[in-house]
C-alpha cells in the first residue's frame, strides 16, 4: 500500500498563504509504512479548497492501528491463529493414523484410503487462489470466521461417513476451507508488529504449519489405538470449535486497507467532508480480476523464472517426501519393528525434533545475513545494492543434511539395527528441510518484491500438488523397491537439487538481470 497524499497542484499556492501558515504537513514514516494525518484544525477552508482529496491514513499512536494494540494483546492474537494454523495442518497427517480401520470397515485399497490424505492437500494448494483475494477486500476476520466455521462444518460428514467417497470429497472441502490460516494468518502477523518487531512472533506462526503434521500421527495413533476412528474426527471438531471462539470474541480485524476504510466512511460523517478517502477505495479491481490474476501470475513465475521454478520444485520435492512419510513409516516400523499404533506416532517425534532445532537456529542466520550486508557495503560502499541471495545461506546447509537424513534412514532399517537409528535420520530430515524452507521463503519475498505473493503463492501450490501426489504412490514403490531402495530413491532426487541453492547464491544475481520480475 503506498500511503502518499493525493494533493492537486493548487497545493502549493494555498500553503503560502497567511491563512494556511499554521498547517502540519503530513510527514512519511518509511519504516512502518505510514504516514500522519492532517491535523483536524488545519482542515479550514483553504486547504479544503486547494485540495481534491485526502488519502487517510494512520496518525502518531492512533489507537485505530492495530499495531498500537498492547503487547500482550498482540501476542495474545499471533497465538490463536498459530493454533488455527496448527489445527489446520493436524488435520492433514492425523488421518493417516485411521487407515486400519476405514480400509478394513470400507473395504477398499491403500490407494483409495490414501486419496483422503492426497485431496485435503490439494485443497490446502487451491484454497488460497480465492480465499487471498477475498481478504484484500473484506478483511482478515470474516475471512477467519467463515473458511473456520465451513472448515468445521466438513468434518462433521467425515465423522459419519458411511463410505469412503463420503470422506474423500469432504476431505478436499476441509482442507480448502482450512487454507485460510495457512495464506492469511501470516499477513494478521505482519499487520500487528512493525518491521524491527516481526522475528520472534513470525517465527512462531510459521513454525505451527510445519509442527502440525508431525503432531497428527502423535495424537492419532493413540486415539486409534484406543478406541474408533471416528473419535479422531471428534476430536478434531471439539478443537475446531474451541478455536473459532476465541477467534470470534479474541482476534480483531487488523488488516490495514479495510480499517482506513471504515476511518476514512468515520471522518466523512464527521466532517461531512466527501473528500477523505482510504486507498482501497481507490482500487476499482473487480474481486474477478483478482481472483484471475491469483492464479496467472504464479504460473507466469513458474513458467519464465528459471530461479523461481527450481526453488519450487525443491521445497515441492521436500513436502511431497515428507507426506509419503507418513504412510511409509506406519508400514516400516509395522513390519520391521512390529510397533503398535501409538508406538508409530511416537516415531514422528523424531522429525519434530528436528524441526524444533532448526528453527532454533534462526538467530545465528539472522547474524550471518547482517555480516553478508556488512562486509558487502565495506567491500562496495554504503550505497550497495541489496542482495536477495544473502537469504540462502540455511538452504545451502540444510540441503544435505536432508540427503544424509534420507539416507541413514534408508539403510539403518533392519530389524537388528535399534529403531532410534533411522529415526535420527528423520530427525536429520526434518532440520534439513525447515532450513531449505527458511532459506527459499525468505529469498523469494526479497528477489520478486513487486510479486512477492504470487512467489509465494507459486510455491505453495507446487508444493501441494506434489505433498498430494506423493502419498499415492508411496507404499507401491516400498513394497516394489523395497524400504531401503525406496528411501534412496528419494535421497537420490534431494541429492539432484542440492546444488541449486548453492549455485543461485553465488549466481543469482547475474540471472536476476535478466528477469523482467525481480526489479
Amino acid at each position: 500500500m503506498d500511503p502518499t497524499l493525493a494533493l492537486n497542484d493548487g497545493l502549493t499556492e494555498c500553503v503560502s498563504k497567511s491563512s494556511c501558515e499554521n498547517i502540519n504537513l503530513p510527514t512519511l514514516d518509511l519504516e512502518d509504512n505510514r504516514i500522519e494525518h492532517i491535523p483536524t484544525s488545519a482542515l479550514n477552508d483553504g486547504i479544503t479548497k486547494c485540495v481534491s482529496s485526502y488519502t487517510v491514513n494512520w496518525g502518531e499512536n492512533d489507537p485505530s492501528d492495530p499495531r498500537n494494540l498492547s503487547i500482550v494483546r498482540r501476542w495474545f492474537i499471533v497465538v490463536i491463529v498459530s493454533m488455527g494454523s496448527l489445527c489446520v495442518a493436524c488435520t492433514s497427517s492425523i488421518y493417516t493414523t485411521t487407515y486400519g480401520q476405514i480400509l478394513e470397515e470400507f473395504d477398499c485399497s491403500q490407494e483409495v484410503g490414501t486419496l483422503g490424505l492426497s485431496f485435503f492437500i490439494w485443497g490446502l494448494g487451491l484454497g488460497p487462489l480465492a480465499l487471498g483475494p477475498l481478504s484484500e477486500l473484506y478483511g482478515r476476520r470474516i475471512i477467519y470466521l467463515c473458511s473456520f466455521a465451513f472448515f468445521l462444518i466438513w468434518l462433521i460428514p467425515c465423522a459419519v461417513a458411511k463410505n469412503i467417497e463420503t470422506i474423500i470429497v469432504c476431505r478436499f472441502f476441509n482442507g480448502f476451507a482450512g487454507s485460510a490460516f495457512l495464506s492469511v494468518a501470516g499477513g494478521t502477523v505482519g499487520d500487528i508488529f512493525a518491521r524491527h518487531e516481526l522475528a520472534a512472533p513470525m517465527m512462531l506462526y510459521t513454525a505451527s504449519p510445519f509442527i502440525g503434521p508431525e503432531l497428527g500421527p502423535l495424537v492419532g495413533g493413540f486415539i486409534n489405538q484406543y478406541t474408533n476412528w471416528r473419535w479422531t474426527f471428534y476430536v478434531l471438531l471439539i478443537w475446531t470449535a474451541m478455536e473459532l471462539v476465541m477467534i470470534y470474541f479474541f482476534v480483531p480485524e487488523t488488516y490495514h486497507p479495510v480499517l482506513l476504510k471504515r476511518k476514512a466512511e468515520e471522518l466523512r460523517e464527521k466532517t461531512k467532508n466527501s473528500k477523505h478517502k482510504a486507498p482501497i477505495e481507490k482500487d476499482t479491481r473487480s474481486l474477478s480480476s483478482m481472483i484471475l490474476r491469483s492464479m496467472y501470475r504464479p504460473i507466469l513465475l513458474l513458467a519464465l523464472e528459471p530461479m523461481c521454478l527450481n526453488l519450487c520444485i525443491f521445497s515441492a520435492i521436500l513436502l511431497g517426501i515428507l507426506y509419503l512419510f507418513f504412510g511409509a513409516f506406519q508400514l516400516v516400523f509395522k513390519l520391521v519393528y512390529e510397533f503398535e499404533v501409538w508406538q508409530r506416532g511416537l516415531c514422528f517425534l523424531g522429525l519434530l525434533v528436528g524441526m524444533g532445532f532448526a528453527i532454533l537456529t534462526d538467530p545465528l542466520w539472522r547474524s550471518n545475513y547482517v555480516r553478508l550486508e556488512k562486509n558487502h557495503k565495506e567491500a562496495h560502499g554504503v550505497d550497495a545494492p541489496f542482495q536477495p541471495e544473502w537469504r540462502l545461506p540455511p538452504a545451502i546447509a540444510g540441503a544435505p543434511l536432508v540427503t544424509v537424513g534420507l539416507f541413514m534412514f534408508a539403510w539403518t532399517i533392519y530389524s537388528s539395527v535399534h529403531w532410534i537409528v533411522p529415526i535420527i535420520g528423520s530427525a536429520l530430515f526434518g532440520a534439513g528441510t525447515i532450513l531449505v524452507y527458511s532459506g527459499i521463503f525468505t529469498f523469494l519475498v526479497d528477489a520478486y518484491p513487486t510479486y512477492s505473493a504470487s512467489a509465494l503463492a507459486a510455491n505453495s501450490f507446487l508444493r501441494s500438488m506434489f505433498g498430494g501426489i506423493f502419498p499415492l504412490f508411496g507404499i507401491q514403490m516400498y513394497n516394489k523397491l523395497g524400504y531401503h531402495w525406496a528411501t534412496s530413491l528419494l535421497a537420490f532426487l534431494t541429492l539432484a537439487m542440492l546444488p541449486f541453492p548453492y549455485l543461485f547464491f553465488r549466481y543469482g544475481s547475474r540471472i536476476r538481470e535478466k528477469s523482467s520480475f525481480t526489479s
